[in-house]
């Protein structure tokens, strides 16, 4: 009987290991890598719009910087579409992009010529149409001066303002849901929880690293690149503000991150693909392209297809390599739809 006993603990040992295993990376992932970042979110739009509040002026370097900082909070958090994110649309109240019909442009052009006092109530702002709000909307509203310069300037401050306020309040009621009962409920799944292993737990964290690259990939750098015979530099993302390399730059990064600790226990695929995320950076500096103007440019074109089959590259390593170390497979993701 002794031996028997014996047999079965040394037979379990492995799901123990497993399972503990699967304890610490969500407790790491939950802990270090998504609370962190929607932290830095809330904080960082709380203090846009209290620079709003200050000095509305389109072109106040104090505003602008502001909004700068906060939008790097944003799209380093952005691949974590799940969850209180995803309540009441709130990823795309914060981030209405691609915008494939020009909605923003036409819902504030809307707002502005009637002046339409619904911006003056928090709760009034929040039932505009999503194109009008966000970091994207606020882009138009800071750095696109013919869409501005015909507005009334005490409007366009209201405006400004009610954008920068609507921002805050999303991110910090996405920031509390995670603290309160999201967070507890990834740490302890259960029967009766959103999840209900921890198995279930892997899955949504992978498929947030995978839906991120594939996001990279596929819209970051296919918008602009279009095809060779129409690029389409015009559809990179926040080109008006600079910002599209840069946020190709910011979504490796936490995407690096993410798949650094995901990997934890299997050195082998975490260095493989540290070395993918490396060249995919090293590729991306070596352009010296802000806004991806180089698709339109043979020579320098190659080099952003280059960068995108970088990212495909990373993506691919992932389902192959770090998929099955975890149990899983890429999933149903919020960008796929109904």
């Amino acid at each position: 009987m002794t031996r028997f006993f014996l047999s079965l603990i040394v037979a379990l040992m492995p799901f123990a290991a497993a399972a503990q295993d699967a304890t610490a990376k969500i407790t790491d992932v939950v802990t270090h890598h998504i609370l962190p970042r929607f932290d830095a979110l809330s904080e960082n739009a709380g203090r846009l719009a209290e620079v709003a509040g200050n000095d509305c002026a389109p072109t106040s370097p104090e505003m602008r910087d502001a909004y700068g900082v906060a939008f790097d909070s944003w799209v380093s958090a952005s691949h974590l579409r799940f969850g209180p994110t995803e309540v009441g649309d709130r990823a795309f109240a914060l981030a209405f992009w691609p915008d494939s019909r020009g909605a923003t442009p036409r819902a504030l052009t809307g707002l502005m010529a009637e002046r339409d006092a619904i911006i003056d109530s928090a709760e009034g702002f929040a039932q505009v149409s999503i194109a009008a709000r966000g970091f994207y909307g606020l882009e138009y509203l800071l750095y696109d001066p013919e869409l501005t310069d015909a507005a009334d300037p005490a409007y366009l401050c209201g405006l400004i303002r009610a954008v920068t306020a609507d921002i805050a309040a999303t991110a910090g009621t996405i920031r509390a849901e995670w603290h309160e009962s999201y967070a507890p409920g990834m740490l302890n799944p259960g029967p009766n929880g959103t999840y209900r292993s921890e198995d279930e737990v892997l899955q949504q964290l992978f498929t947030a690293l995978t839906t991120g690259l594939e996001f990279t990939a596929e819209t970051r750098l296919g918008r602009p690149l279009g095809t060779f015979d129409r690029p389409r530099p015009r559809r990179a993302e926040a080109w008006r503000s600079d910002r599209s390399a840069r946020h190709v730059a910011l979504s490796l990064t936490a995407l690096r991150d993410l798949a650094e600790r995901l990997a934890a226990g299997h050195p082998q695929v975490a260095a493989g693909l540290d070395h993918a995320f490396a060249k995919a950076v090293d590729h991306l500096e070596a352009l010296d392209d802000p806004v991806f103007a180089g698709v339109a440019q043979p020579q320098r074109r190659l080099k952003v297809e280059v960068l995108q089959q970088d990212v495909e590259a990373i993506r691919a390593l992932a389902r192959s390599a770090l998929g099955p170390t975890l149990g899983v497979a890429a999933g149903f993701n919020s960008l796929d739809g109904d």
